[in-house]
C-alpha cells in the first residue's frame, strides 16, 4: 500500500513539476542595451565581462528535495516514540554556485549552501523555537582559486587546445580514487550517491573536500588529476579492541585519479562527472585512482597500548554512456562499475544514515542491528566493495519527458563482518528538461547484522522520492 501511495505521489509530482519547470525555463531575459550583457541557458546563468565572453561570471542554483518512507532498524524511537516506520520530507541539497573567470588563466569557484536538513536533523540543537531541524547554517563546499598553465583555449588562436593543464589550490573537491569520488550530484543516474564513493566523507574531509594544492589536465584522450591535502582533524580515542579515526600526527594525504577516454571527451573544466548523459555524448571511459594518507587511524589492540595504521583506498572503473537504436527513437543506456579497496587499518568499520531520523529505543528487547537505529547501514571499512549501476531512457514517447529506468547492486565484503552484504537500488528518473529539471523514485534495501555473529538476520527498505531543478 504504502509503495502505492509513493508511486501515485510521484507521477502526480512529475506532471506539476513539468508544468511549472517548462513556464520557468522558458522566460527569457532581455539584455541590456548598454553594459554587461546577460545570457541565460539550461546549463548556466552567465555575466558576461568583455565583448568576447571570455571574462564571466558564471552563476548556478540547485535545489534537490527529498520526500521518504523508511523502514527503521529494530528498536528505533522517532523524535522519542518507538516507530516502526517513519515518514520524512527533508532538503538533500541546497546550493549556490559561483565562478570568475577573470582572464584565459585566473579563477575562482565557489559554492555554498545547506545539505540533509529535515524534520529532526541538520538544524541548530534544542526545542521550541529553534528545534533540531531548524536554521541550519550555510557553509562553504569549494572555495579555490585556480591558474591555467596551458589553458583550453588558446587565447591567439582563438582554439581549443589539444592538451591543457591547470593547478589551483583551496577547499576542493579535485579528489583520487574513482569517477564517482568526483560525481556531480546534480546528474546522478540513481536518485542518490550510494555515499561509499566518499571514502572520508564528513571525517577527514568537509563534504568530500579537503584543503589543499591540485593539479588537473588532459593529454591528448588521457585526463587526470592530483592532489596534495591537509586533511581535517581527527582525534577519537578508540576502546580496547577498536579502531578509529585520529590522523592527530597530521600527515598530508596524496590522491590522484586518471581515466583515458576511447569516444567523446567529456568536460572537465569542473571537478565532478556526470553519471548519465541521456545519450547526448558516446562515452565511454576506463580509469583508476588512489587516496593515501599515513597515521589516519588508531586501534588499541591490548589495554593501554595504542597503534596508528595508514589508510590506503585503491579504485578501478569504467563508464559507458551512449545512444542506441534508431535517433528518432533517442534512447540511451549508461553504464558504469566500479571495485574499491578499503583499508583504514584491521576490522575497521563505518556506519552511516543519510538524514537519520532515529535514536535507539532502551526499552527494546529484541534483536538488535549491529549497525545502529533508524536507516543506519554499514558504509565501508576495511576490505572490498564492487558497486555497479546501469540504466536505459526508454523510447522517444513525448517531446518534453524523458523516463530512465535504473538499477544499482553494491557487494560489500568487509573484514570486520562474517558475511557479504548485498545491497540494491531500483527506480526510474523523469526528465522534464534534462536533468535541469527531473523527478525521480527509488527503493533501497540494506541487509542488517546481527550484533553476535556479525550476519545478516533480516533486511529493511527505504522509498525516496526526489525532486530536482538544477542550472
Amino acid at each position: 500500500m504504502k509503495l502505492k501511495i509513493l508511486l501515485t505521489t510521484f507521477a502526480f509530482s512529475g506532471f506539476l513539476f513539468a508544468q511549472d519547470s517548462i513556464n520557468v525555463i522558458e522566460e527569457k531575459i532581455e539584455e541590456p542595451k548598454q553594459g554587461p550583457k546577460f545570457k541565460t541557458s539550461l546549463g548556466e546563468i552567465k555575466l558576461n565581462l568583455d565583448e568576447s565572453g571570455d571574462k564571466n561570471i558564471k552563476f548556478g542554483l540547485s535545489s534537490q528535495i527529498w520526500l521518504r518512507s523508511i523502514d527503521n532498524n529494530p528498536g528505533t524511537l522517532v523524535n522519542g516514540i518507538p516507530q516502526t516506520s517513519t515518514y520524512d520530507a527533508s532538503l538533500r541539497r541546497m546550493r549556490i554556485s559561483i565562478s570568475a573567470q577573470l582572464s584565459n588563466y585566473y579563477s575562482i569557484v565557489m559554492q555554498l549552501g545547506i545539505n540533509n536538513q529535515s524534520f529532526i536533523s541538520g538544524g541548530g540543537a534544542g526545542t521550541g523555537a529553534n528545534g533540531q531541524g531548524k536554521k541550519p547554517q550555510i557553509f562553504f563546499m569549494d572555495a579555490y582559486n585556480e591558474l591555467a598553465i596551458i589553458p583550453r583555449k588558446d587565447e591567439i588562436k582563438k582554439k581549443e587546445n589539444k592538451h591543457h593543464l591547470y593547478i589551483g589550490a583551496g577547499l576542493h573537491g579535485w579528489a583520487g580514487v574513482s569517477r564517482m569520488t568526483n560525481a556531480s550530484t546534480t546528474k546522478l543516474l540513481t536518485a542518490d550517491l550510494p555515499v561509499f564513493n566518499f571514502p572520508n566523507i564528513e571525517v577527514s574531509d568537509q563534504f568530500s573536500r579537503q584543503f589543499g594544492v591540485f593539479v588537473h589536465g588532459e593529454y591528448d584522450k588521457f585526463n587526470y588529476r592530483i592532489a596534495v591535502n591537509k586533511p581535517f582533524a581527527t582525534n577519537r580515542n578508540p576502546e580496547v579492541g577498536q579502531i578509529v579515526d585520529n590522523n592527530q600526527s597530521g600527515k598530508l594525504s596524496y590522491a590522484a585519479y586518471g581515466m583515458y577516454q576511447f569516444f567523446d571527451k567529456e568536460n572537465t573544466a569542473t571537478s565532478f562527472f556526470a553519471g548519465t548523459y541521456l545519450g547526448s555524448k558516446k562515452v565511454f571511459n576506463i580509469g583508476a585512482g588512489f587516496y593515501s594518507n599515513n597515521d589516519a587511524t588508531l586501534s588499541q589492540p591490548t589495554e593501554g597500548v595504542f597503534k596508528s595504521h595508514n589508510e590506503f583506498i585503491f579504485g578501478a572503473d569504467a563508464f559507458l554512456d551512449m545512444p542506441i537504436g534508431r535517433k528518432a527513437r533517442e534512447m540511451s543506456i549508461s553504464l558504469y562499475s566500479v571495485f574499491y579497496r578499503y583499508n583504514f587499518g584491521p576490522n575497521y568499520l563505518r556506519t552511516t544514515g543519510l538524514l537519520n531520523p532515529g535514536t535507539a529505543d532502551p526499552n527494546f528487547t529484541g534483536t538488535k542491528a549491529l549497525e545502529g537505529f533508524g536507516n543506519a547501514r554499514f558504509l565501508l571499512g576495511t576490505g572490498n566493495i564492487w558497486y555497479s549501476q546501469a540504466g536505459f531512457v526508454l523510447p522517444k514517447f513525448s517531446d518534453r519527458v524523458k523516463l530512465q529506468p535504473f538499477f544499482a547492486y553494491a557487494l560489500k565484503d568487509l573484514e570486520a563482518l562474517n558475511e557479504i552484504g548485498n545491497y540494491f537500488d531500483i527506480g526510474a528518473n523523469l526528465f522534464i528538461l534534462a536533468q535541469n529539471a527531473k523527478v525521480a523514485y527509488q527503493y533501497s534495501s540494506r541487509p542488517l547484522y546481527t550484533q553476535d555473529t556479525k550476519e545478516v538476520f533480516t533486511i529493511r527498505g527505504e522509498h525516496l522520492i526526489t525532486l530536482q531543478i538544477a542550472f
